[in-house]
């Protein structure tokens, strides 16, 4: 074993728990501080229910029936619709950003993109999926 293998052995795993110190103490004070929070909101918080508060809330109207039925499929249409035209912007964020440095190809490339995005909502409102009956 020469020398620079030696001191690399003595150097690399010779640590103390000192050098962690700080980070538990960082980790005690976050969980006490949480901790205490907590405790202090149950201790200040006015506790005052009524019918009112404890009643289940559902789009402002009174419940009128079990909440384990099936749902209708349009909540669901909606729901994806939602999320296939949201991921739309999505992806429109970084493509604006190195709009510079991809150059025509990946301009007309997402022009494509929305293309299809948009004959996809075109056909989506046409067949009325968008419609709530």
């Amino acid at each position: 074993m020469n020398l620079a293998s030696s001191q690399f052995m003595n150097t690399s795993l010779n640590g103390d728990l000192t050098d962690y110190f700080s980070i538990l103490v960082f980790m005690g004070i976050g969980f006490g501080l949480a901790l205490l929070l907590i405790l202090l909101s149950f201790l200040r918080a006015p506790h005052r229910p009524n019918p009112e508060k404890l009643s289940p809330y559902e789009c402002g109207f009174e419940p009128f029936s079990d909440a384990r039925l099936k749902f209708d499929v349009r909540f669901y249409l909606i729901a994806i619709l939602f999320i296939i035209f949201d991921l739309e912007i999505a992806f429109l964020f970084p493509w604006a950003i190195s709009l510079y440095d991809i150059g025509l190809f990946g301009f007309f490339s997402m022009l494509v993109f929305l293309a299809i995005l948009t004959i996809g909502f075109i056909y989506e409102w046409r067949k009325g999926a968008l419609e709530w009956e």
